[in-house]
């Protein structure tokens, strides 16, 4: 039997981030992880779909070269490199976080947990106690209930690829399915994409689901809108048929689906103690991160709360100073968390969407700002893609409560922004602040 003073389950971005505060802070920690660390963030998920998405912005980069005077001979994707490149990063993500683990003499071990009862986590045939115990398992792509579905590929699958699919069928509504339909589009490949709803991304501002589902419409990706998948078929030649509800027949090369994402709560233990989960299947917590075990905690995409890399960073992190630094109110505030979408061109968000806005406030008290504009980059295009931009504003003063933009540039420029709603900017701040020109960025503070 070995003690600790904390024990998480999961290395994935939640786990290393509270494990490391709470070595940094002299707790003995161990990390429990069964897979690659880094979790879903670093193998699966930002960091491979960012280095995808970075290729197809630098051909979208290209497409417009011509008009700058500059002339390149376009060989194609190469895809079997592209991928190794980017498996080869991974690897290197790794030792960067193994390298952060030793330094806060976080102990990590590979191998499958099971939690025994409280205080007590199973390791093989060793038995590791400590007082406080973390699950940071996050979740993994939900499978839609379709025959045949054995022969399509989730947002994991889509990483394995080993050739790029010439013709690919999408489903999803949500933001994987809308970045991984952008990718291919650009990088050249036929999409056909069956949404849910009549838009994507139907939980965001309407501003940002009419634009790109219009823009993705106009650069050519067939959008089926509130599709009823009905089969999968496995054809002789190796290729695959979506059959629909609505009478269609799609012969792809590939059919990948993204239709949210489910808890990893089986398999280790969670029977042997009085974890409840809530009516999703995802872990309960309250705002501390405690589940309903004393000395139990959970964070992450396991939770169900803001499924995104940096809120289980920084969730676990706020635990940990709680634990360990005497922090007694340490936890993380979730309102006005950004988002973006690495969709083609980028899409921005903090705060409450106009919809959500007039809810909460009455429609009487809600003004918006709202501008549509050419980029500099397409100032010498005769096609350029337009961004477009609004404010959400609250109240006389004019509090903004939600900042959403559609364009290029829109992941670098919101982080700042995100700073500024959080700490209650109104209007009039906006209005006095000096723009950066020539920048899109400026548009923002510049709407009248």
């Amino acid at each position: 039997m070995e003690t600790y003073d904390y024990i998480v389950i999961g290395g994935g971005s939640g786990g290393i981030g509270s494990a490391n505060r709470a070595g940094l802070h002299g707790a003995k920690v161990l990390v429990i992880e069964a897979d690659a660390i880094g979790g879903t963030c670093v193998n699966r998920g930002c960091v491979p779909k960012k280095i995808m998405w970075q290729a197809a912005q630098i051909s979208h980069e290209f497409d417009f070269a011509g008009d700058y005077g500059l002339n390149f001979k376009d060989e194609g994707l190469d895809w079997q490199k592209l991928t190794k490149n980017r498996e080869a990063y991974i690897k290197l993500m790794h030792t960067y976080y193994d390298r952060g683990l030793a330094s806060n003499d976080v102990t990590q071990i590979h191998g499958y947990a099971t939690i025994m009862g409280p205080e007590q986590v199973k390791v093989g045939d060793t038995i590791y106690t400590a007082p406080h115990i973390l699950i940071a398992t996050g979740a993994k792509p939900a499978v839609p209930a379709i025959p045949g579905i054995e022969y399509a590929q989730d947002s994991t699958g889509f990483f394995e690829l080993a050739s790029q699919p010439k013709r690919v069928a999408i489903i999803g509504s949500g933001y994987i399915a809308t970045e991984m339909a952008g990718m291919l589009q650009q990088l050249g490949s036929q999409v056909d994409l069956f949404l849910k709803y009549e838009q994507l991304l139907p939980k965001f501002d309407a501003m940002l689901s009419q634009a790109v589902t219009t823009h993705y419409q106009e650069q050519g990706i067939r959008i089926h809108q509130s599709a009823h998948e009905e089969r999968i078929v496995k054809e002789a030649d190796g290729t695959v048929t979506l059959w629909t509800a609505e009478g269609g027949r799609h012969n792809v090369d590939a059919v990948v689906y993204a239709v949210g994402r489910v808890p990893n709560v089986t398999g280790f233990g969670l029977e042997n103690v009085d974890v409840q989960l809530d009516e999703h299947g995802f872990i309960k917590v309250d705002q501390f991160q405690n589940t309903t075990a004393p000395g139990i905690y959970a964070v992450g995409d396991v939770t169900g709360n803001h499924l995104l890399t940096p809120v289980a960073i920084a969730a676990g992190r706020r635990l940990s100073n709680r634990l360990f630094a005497g922090e007694s109110n340490s936890y993380l505030d979730y309102t006005n968390i950004p988002t973006i979408v690495f969709a083609l061109p980028t899409i921005g968000t903090v705060g409450l969407t106009e919809q959500e806005a007039m809810a909460q406030y009455g429609d009487d008290a809600v003004t918006i700002y709202y501008n549509k504009f050419t980029p500099m980059f397409y100032g010498l295009s005769a096609n350029p893609v337009k961004s477009q931009i609004k404010l959400v504003c609250v109240g006389p003063e004019q509090k903004i409560v939600g900042l959403h933009g559609f364009g290029i540039d829109m992941a670098e420029m919101l982080q700042g922004f995100a700073v500024a709603i959080k700490m209650g900017a109104t209007k009039a701040d906006f209005d006095s602040t000096v723009a950066l020109h020539p920048t899109s960025a400026e548009e923002f503070v510049t709407m009248k």
